[in-house]
């Protein structure tokens, strides 16, 4: 009969116990002892409990309510203190389960980026302090405290700031695991990713590697380059997935980039789309190898059908001397810059071209406005 009782039934039944009280007396007092940090008790819980625990003969009303149901007063039944002692003695042993869903999500993390990981454990410790904060606020109001009442914030406490530890201690490790281990080429090449959008810089640009798809035709429309996009990223998350679990190696998928280039150079000022060829990319870090690259191709290939799949390639790429700057804004706005690049900036300081015209998109123009996306305009150049 004691283990049938739920927390919620027990919680009531003992402040029932304890004195008679009715509904808004039981909120007010579940309310100014912080019952609800250690108990999932609703206000509207409440009267459910009180019917049920009634329905059971634990307690009964004293006399009619005074003004609705809200107003009835309930006192513990001898039947009911002989419940709740008995089961009171069986929770002072009972240990506190390991069922926190936590343990559940951190599980399943692996299949997170960990970015998603660092972002939901910090909202969790942030959550967790004002949890601790309220409970100590609720604490003090009530000073003096009797030593029972004192044990239950005193557990509390504990059992929060443990949790507020542990979530400190795992969100650094993944901060950690992050800054140090993780490669991500937006920040091994800080000075290549983050150009000025003022003004035009001049880059040494290493050898890169990337997996890489060619095509031509107006991006906007072409299927070919719907599937080009679609494919490189699927491989390019496979890899990283792979990488991780084999090799013990992480990294961070690198944004979309695009060699673009036409016969008759003015297309691209023109936007003469539908004469482009074009080479879609995305950079690897140097031990992903082709045998990787063939594995990943081939996993993502049982899961769905593309085309382009088989036309993945591992590009090497070395530029050079190169000029770049950022733009910001719609695609079909960098006419200007590039008219710039071409008529002022290469001839007045002794460039021509040596390369594929680059773009490197660090927005995703799915979510952003056209007028806040972010491009870096890249072009290798050498004296003329």
């Amino acid at each position: 009969m004691a283990s049938a009782l739920t927390d919620g039934e027990l919680t009531v039944l003992g402040l029932l116990v304890e004195q008679p009280r009715h509904g808004y007396e039981l909120e007010r007092v579940i309310e100014e002892r912080g019952v609800r940090a250690w108990t999932a008790l609703g206000f509207s819980s409440i009267y459910y409990v009180l019917d049920k625990l009634a329905g059971r003969g634990l307690i009964e009303a004293v006399g009619p309510p005074s003004s609705g149901k809200s107003r009835a007063t309930f006192r513990a039944t001898a039947a009911g203190r002989e419940v709740c002692a008995a089961t009171t003695r069986d929770a002072l042993t009972a240990l506190t389960p390991m069922r926190a869903r936590v343990l559940i999500a951190m599980a399943n993390s692996p299949g997170l980026p960990d970015a998603d990981v660092v972002a939901g454990l910090t909202q969790r410790l942030e959550a967790l302090r004002t949890q601790l904060t309220e409970v100590r606020a609720a604490r003090s109001r009530q000073e003096p405290l009797p030593t029972a009442a004192s044990a239950i914030f005193d557990y509390s406490e504990a059992m929060l700031r443990a949790d507020v530890n542990w979530t400190e201690t795992t969100l650094g490790a993944f901060e950690k695991e992050t800054a140090m281990d993780k490669y991500d080429i937006k920040k091994a090449h800080k000075e290549l990713y983050s150009p000025p959008s003022k003004e035009f810089t001049v880059v040494e640009v290493p050898e890169f590697r990337y997996i890489a798809i060619d095509g031509q035709g107006d991006p906007n429309t072409s299927p070919a380059y719907a599937n080009a996009v679609e494919a490189l990223y699927g491989v390019a998350y496979a890899l990283k997935f792979a990488s991780k679990k084999t090799l013990g190696r992480d990294f961070a998928v690198g944004p979309l980039e695009g060699l673009w280039r036409a016969d008759d150079p003015t297309a691209f000022m023109a936007r003469r789309k539908e004469t482009w060829a074009w080479t879609m990319m995305i950079s690897q870090p140097d031990w992903i190898t082709e045998g990787v690259v063939e594995a990943a191709i081939d996993n993502v290939a049982k899961k769905k059908k593309n085309p382009a799949l088989g036309d993945i390639r591992l590009l090497t790429l070395a530029e050079g001397t190169s000029v770049q700057i950022l733009h910001i804004g719609s695609y079909d706005d960098e006419t200007p810059t590039l008219e710039r690049l071409h008529n002022s900036y290469l001839p007045d300081n002794g460039f021509t071209f040596n390369g594929d015209h680059h773009e490197i998109y660090l927005s995703d123009a799915r979510r952003t406005a056209p007028a806040k996306l972010k491009t870096i305009l890249r072009q290798p150049v050498k004296a003329v």
